[in-house]
């Protein structure tokens, strides 16, 4: 028999059904109530996650008188893919955009992704040179290659992984923005990896390296801080906030536009002598400050080629030679120093003979010994005044007055016009040359013998020095007896363009003023009258030396020549040592005449002073 379920119990049921629902439901609001309040109230202890950016900091600048920046660095990006993301469907859509944006042929990045795949998937640097420029439409370009699909999520360990195309800081390059301008004495770099992994450059040779500390005193760029949920940094009293500082800048005392007017005319005149390399340096003789550092021999320290290896000395400071006469009115300030001349006193040429048509006698020869020493001109007479010495360049005169020192004394004063030592020109390194030494500067001495060390010297041959001390040693003549230390660079420049400046050197007196007032006179006079009359430019008080020597290799002399011409060049209210060297003159079978310094060095000069006027450095008195 069944039972029958009334209208009143089937109402019983469903209340009962109600009440239950409504006791779960409040239990879960109750809960949700208690968490709330639970993490409302209870301190939290999340995990404190801080993140570090660093803002690289590069190699400070090396830049002109007249503000051009020679050398300077940026920074430079690096682009990776990870191959194993890549879509390989869409691998010729990937090479092609990233081409157009990097301009980096599609062949070579094709080959690059081709070999990774080959050996095996993973991380790629398809470019170690980006310029920010297009760092940043690279960065662009990753937004829409993510947006095409281009890379696809791949499971690493459980997790799902997407990385695409990343541009970071790879380090710096350095720039030579006027290509060979001022080598070799700017110097070259060489790269190495910084303990971040990032390319940083050292100097090698020139200012580069002589200046390398104050140019790599850069500091980089500090955030840390605690990151949001988007990796930003979210600062607060506790972030660290440290700003990039850049090396110091190197600020030079050589106006560009000068220096690449004299490059310009010694690349023609080398090219007219046929020589091996021309030298010229213009310094300013009362404070030592260089406006020209010029050579014909120049390499781009960007892109150094093989052929240019023999170009990286700076021979300017590192070649040795023997100068010749130009050394004449160095030997004969010493003795004029030491008041060992005569008034009006008058010196024999050793050259009596037959006189020619011209009414010349033959040239001198002077015994010296086992030696016999000659001069390289004819004269009207037999007799030669401290003028005609000078002007006409006699080596028989020259010795005579040399003879006049002992040899301390010689050595001494040589020593003090800067030779066989560093002349403290901020360049590296720098050769020494030499002179004999005093015990063979003095023999004979006691049995009052010439002697032949102080001879040969006295007229540069026998000694060794560079272009840059030769130089310094004329400063003196223009410098009231004072010598000054060449200098390049005229002081470093922080970021905020602040002046760091450098130690400046006090002139040294050598020779008494009244001395070389009078080498000074002599050496204008050689200008108007004697072996340097092609210097001579009208309303600036111009003077100098001229010099021949053969080249010596091995105890030997060569059939090569160095000739060079070294003076002065002054209007009212400035004062320029100048100095030009060309080295092997004829060495492609070029006219001989060349060899003469008369017609190779003595031209240029004049060149260099007209320059210097069409410039503004000198001005004509009219």
């Amino acid at each position: 028999m069944s039972s029958k379920i009334t209208p009143n119990q089937e109402n019983i049921d469903k209340t009962k059904q109600i009440f239950f629902l409504f006791c779960f439901l409040l239990l879960l609001l109750v809960l949700l109530i208690f968490s709330v309040y639970n993490s409302a109230t209870k301190k939290r202890r999340l995990p404190s996650l801080e993140t570090t950016k660093k803002e690289l900091a590069v190699r400070g600048d090396i830049i002109s008188n007249d503000n051009f920046k020679i050398s300077s660095s940026k920074k430079v990006y690096k682009a990776i893919i990870d191959t194993r993301f890549l879509d390989l469907n869409k691998k010729d859509l990937f090479i092609q955009l990233f081409s157009i944006y990097s301009d980096i042929p599609a062949k070579k990045i094709e080959k690059k992704i081709d070999e990774s795949l080959k050996e095996g998937m993973g991380s790629l640097v398809l470019s170690y040179n980006i310029d920010s420029k297009t760092a940043k439409n690279l960065k662009e370009l990753n937004y829409k290659l993510r947006k095409l699909d281009v890379f696809k999520a791949i499971t690493i360990n459980g997790n799902k992984i997407l990385t695409a195309l990343d541009i970071v800081v790879s380090g710096e390059k350095r720039i030579y923005s006027y290509d060979n301008s001022l080598s070799p004495a700017i110097g070259y770099i060489s790269k190495y990896e910084s303990e971040n992994e990032k390319t940083r450059v050292n100097g090698i040779k020139g200012l580069e390296k002589s200046y390398n500390d104050a140019l790599n005193s850069f500091n980089d760029g500090i955030l840390k801080g605690e990151r949001d949920v988007l990796s930003y940094i979210s600062f607060n009293k506790n972030s660290i906030i440290k700003n990039k500082n850049d090396g110091l800048s190197v600020v030079l005392n050589i106006p560009l536009k000068l220096q690449k007017n004299i490059e310009m005319q010694l690349d023609f005149y080398k090219e007219k002598f046929g020589s091996d390399e021309i030298i010229v340096s213009i310094m300013n003789s009362t404070n030592g400050k260089i406006l020209t550092l010029a050579t014909s021999n120049r390499f781009n320290p960007e892109k150094i080629r093989q052929e240019d290896i023999p170009y990286l000395n700076v021979n300017a400071v590192e070649y040795l030679f023997e100068p010749g006469s130009v050394i004449k009115p160095i030997a004969i300030s010493l003795v004029l120093d030491k008041n060992r001349v005569k008034p009006n006193e008058l010196f024999f040429a050793y050259n009596k003979g037959n006189i020619n048509a011209k009414g010349e006698y033959p040239k001198g020869n002077y015994k010296l010994g086992r030696y016999t020493i000659k001069d390289d001109h004819k004269f009207t007479k037999n007799y030669l005044t401290l003028d005609d010495i000078v002007t006409f360049s006699s080596n028989i005169g020259t010795l005579q007055l040399a003879q006049r020192l002992s040899g301390r004394e010689f050595s001494d004063g040589f020593k003090a016009f800067g030779f066989t030592q560093k002349t403290g020109i901020d360049l590296s390194p720098e050769a020494y040359g030499y002179i004999p030494e005093v015990y063979k500067l003095s023999a004979g001495e006691n049995k009052n013998e010439d002697n032949v060390f102080k001879a040969t010297v006295s007229y540069g041959q026998g000694m060794t020095s560079t272009f840059m001390q030769v130089l310094k040693a004329y400063s003196v003549f223009n410098n009231e007896g004072y010598i000054t230390t060449p200098k390049i660079v005229s002081h470093l420049q922080r970021n905020d363009n602040s002046i760091v400046p450098l130690k400046q050197e006090e002139n040294q007196r050598v020779i008494s003023k009244q001395s070389a007032l009078k080498i000074k006179n002599l050496l204008i006079k050689t200008v108007e009258d004697g072996t340097g009359e092609g210097a001579k430019i009208e309303g600036l008080e111009i003077g100098g030396k001229t010099g021949t020597a053969q080249v010596a290799k091995s105890g030997k002399y060569q059939k090569e020549y160095i000739s060079s011409f070294f003076g002065f060049a002054n209007d009212k209210t400035h004062k320029y040592t100048i100095g030009v060297t060309v080295i092997n003159p004829t060495s492609t079978g070029k006219n001989w005449y060349y060899l003469y310094a008369s017609q190779s060095a003595v031209p240029v000069f004049n060149e260099v002073v007209k320059n210097l006027v069409k410039l503004n450095y000198l001005t004509p008195q009219k």
